[in-house]
């Protein structure tokens, strides 16, 4: 039993060797668009990533903030439920943070997402994530 015969690119016949030059460049276009949208799918994912990541620090801190102001309220002594007004001015603030984190997701997610549709593979958009202010801390 013989193994099948592979055609050699560098064959005599100039035409099957150009019609398989061909087929490897479709096939090379077809790898580069391949991992172009694998790049691009890696960058959104890398996006949403940070995105949540920083909305979940803003949360802990929260957390954090709720355990101080039910700390003071069980305390009862003045000076501490005093100091729970700016805490939860700095609680509803966060929120408003988490909120804009979300927003700015969502949008971007979205622009990428049409892109990804239009073919457009040039995504240079990038969200804030509620880091544009003052009081975004690192």
């Amino acid at each position: 039993m013989e193994a099948p015969r592979r055609r050699s690119i560098v064959g005599n016949n100039r035409k099957s060797s150009k019609r398989a030059l061909t087929e490897m460049n479709k096939d090379d276009v077809h790898v580069t668009a391949a991992e172009k949208e694998e790049f691009n799918d890696v960058k959104v994912w890398n996006t949403l990533s940070s995105g949540f990541k920083r909305a979940q620090l803003v949360l802990d801190e929260n957390r954090d903030l709720i355990r101080r102001v039910n700390d003071n309220h069980l305390s009862r002594i003045p000076e501490n439920v005093s100091r729970n007004v700016g805490l939860i001015n700095e609680i509803n603030g966060n929120i408003s943070r988490v909120m804009e984190i979300y927003t700015d997701l969502a949008v971007d997610f979205s622009k990428r997402i049409e892109e990804a549709k239009s073919g457009d593979t040039d995504t240079t958009t990038s969200g804030s994530y509620g880091c544009g202010q003052s009081s975004c801390r690192s």
